[in-house]
């Protein structure tokens, strides 16, 4: 955010004061619907967005994830509905005029120019002299470590370098949203992992608006400060990243954001209310060799079974265990003189009475 007095960035603290002390919304949607012909894309879809929040809308293919954003840029219309930033309406306002930075998974850099010249761009729009934007963008080169590739062209940088051009053209111009469309999605998870942490950085520091589409997990969970899960066109679930895994509403959460059992058969003793299922994260139960110590039957829950399977990945170890007509699959951390078990191996399995959750089928 620039401070109109001076010019400067505000500090992201003083940015996310703001937009604590005020009751308005920086994005609203209104019962957003969007017909493709006969299908829908979008429906009844209500939202609202805090100033400086990062929002990442998740969900899978054909969920109106990407719908959303694009109505929100201004590349499509509402079928019905509002859609309104600061208080107004914007459902018939071009995207040109929304005054919003967009990343798109592709980059979308103009090829023909050099890296310079493209966050040069947005700024010759907008009307500012060459001075400054030559000293605009030598501070945004050097905030996105690539002061020295100025004068490359857009297909000499790598997958990492690129994505950092794109987002350095969508701040460059101080707009107050920032929309990011599965901007991730092309790199390699390495590349992914040091993004995510530099897109974490520049938001900190700018404090922008910023909405993200993906249908990746990890990246949501990583970068949110709220995430809303998307299901055929609505909104199944809104919370923060911790309350989305630990607290999910419906089965679907439960699985779509990250690994669940759903105990159907075993560990939920007298069952499931009515319109109701038990589930467990992998990571909340705990195997042992028959042989250990008895469970404490008064706050843990046990089972038996044996092995099906055993992969080992780095720092964790995941199994997946039969426990009569049931697999349930169990994540472990590795650590220095721990049991490792083998397919066919007789176990124990158990967990906390209070780790167990009640979903929504």
């Amino acid at each position: 955010m620039v401070n109109a007095h001076t010019g400067n960035l505000a500090p992201a603290s003083a940015e996310r004061a703001c937009a604590d002390e005020s009751p308005l919304a920086q994005i609203e949607f209104r019962k957003v619907t969007k017909m493709y012909g006969g299908v829908v894309a979008l429906r009844d879809f209500s939202l609202t967005v805090r100033k400086g929040e990062f929002l990442t809308i998740l969900g899978p293919s054909g969920s109106g994830k990407t719908t959303a954003l694009m109505i929100l840029a201004g590349f499509e219309a509402p079928s019905s509905g509002d859609v309104l930033i600061a208080q107004n309406s914007v459902a018939a306002v071009p995207s040109f005029r929304r005054d919003q930075g967009i990343v798109f998974q592709s980059y979308a850099l103009f090829p023909h120019m050099t890296v310079r010249q493209n966050l040069e761009f947005p700024l010759e729009m907008r009307g500012m002299k060459a001075s400054d934007r030559l000293a605009k963008v030598d501070r945004m080169l050097e905030r996105v470590h690539l002061k020295d590739f100025g004068l490359r062209m857009p297909s000499q940088l790598s997958g990492g370098q690129q994505q950092r051009v794109a987002l350095a053209r969508a701040l460059i111009a101080d707009s107050p949203i920032l929309l990011l469309d599965e901007p991730l999605g092309a790199l390699d998870r390495n590349l992914r992992e040091q993004m995510q942490s530099e897109i974490k950085q520049l938001h900190r520091e700018f404090g922008k608006t910023t909405i993200c589409v993906t249908h990746d997990q990890e990246e949501a969970l990583t970068l949110s400060d709220r995430i809303v899960v998307m299901r055929a066109g609505r909104i199944e679930q809104v919370d923060t990243p911790e309350a989305l895994y630990d607290r999910p509403t419906s089965r679907f959460v439960a699985n779509f954001l990250g690994e669940a059992n759903i105990l159907s058969q075993v560990g939920f003793e007298g069952g499931a209310p009515a319109g109701k299922i038990a589930m467990i994260r992998p990571e909340r139960i705990a195997i042992s060799s028959l042989a250990s110590r008895p469970v404490d039957a008064e706050n843990r829950q046990s089972v038996t079974g044996h092995v099906e399977e055993m992969t080992y990945a780095g720092p964790l170890r995941k199994y997946h265990v039969r426990v009569r007509d049931e697999v349930l699959v169990v994540r472990e951390h590795v650590a220095a003189g721990q049991p490792v078990f083998q397919p066919g191996d007789q176990i124990q399995l158990s967990w906390l009475r209070s780790d167990i959750r009640l979903l929504a089928e």
